[in-house]
């Protein structure tokens, strides 16, 4: 309420202090909230290393956010070393869970190799995913990507992404 400003007004000092009781009581939410308030210097001084301490107990409870934003911390050595493979482990347990944003970046790194092999048609894949799943810069990337494809390896793609489409699906019904 209070970060908000419904029904109260809106107060980041007050909002971190009540994200913070229900975050040491290990609610996933507010521990998200939490390190976002941390990353944004909102109601508490920025402290990147905090953030990273308050996503990661997001992230480990299995927050989508809290792994992309995770990911993201460890792709720019933000709060932790930056770290390629720790950056791709978080974001694949994101975008495993449907996260458009964290198939988009996932993407990239299999186009760049950056904490996973070079690949890419796994890459594109992820592309498009993340487009099916409304990450609309995406669309770019896939058009320069698809540039420097052979026929077999966007082929190779759409398969990928139809049967990662599958698993997602299969994996949120359970």
């Amino acid at each position: 309420m209070y970060y908000n400003g419904e029904g109260v007004p809106q107060n980041y000092v007050e909002a971190a202090k009540w994200y913070r009781k229900a975050a040491e009581q290990g609610d996933v939410g507010a521990q998200y909230l939490l390190g976002r308030m941390y990353y944004r210097g909102q109601g508490v001084p920025k402290n990147y290393k905090e953030a990273a301490k308050w996503y990661r107990k997001a992230a480990d409870q299995g927050s989508a956010a809290a792994q992309y934003q995770l990911g993201l911390m460890y792709a720019n050595g933000y709060g932790v070393p930056q770290d390629y493979a720790e950056a791709a482990k978080w974001l694949q347990k994101a975008a495993e869970q449907g996260h458009a944003e964290a198939q988009g970046m996932l993407g990239q790194m299999y186009r760049k190799g950056e904490g996973v092999p070079e690949d890419y048609a796994e890459g594109y894949a992820w592309f498009l995913l993340a487009k099916a799943n409304g990450h609309e810069e995406v669309g770019e990337w896939i058009s320069d990507l698809e540039k420097s494809l052979t026929a077999e390896q966007i082929e190779k793609g759409q398969a990928r992404a139809a049967e990662l489409h599958r698993l997602i699906k299969q994996k949120s019904a359970e």
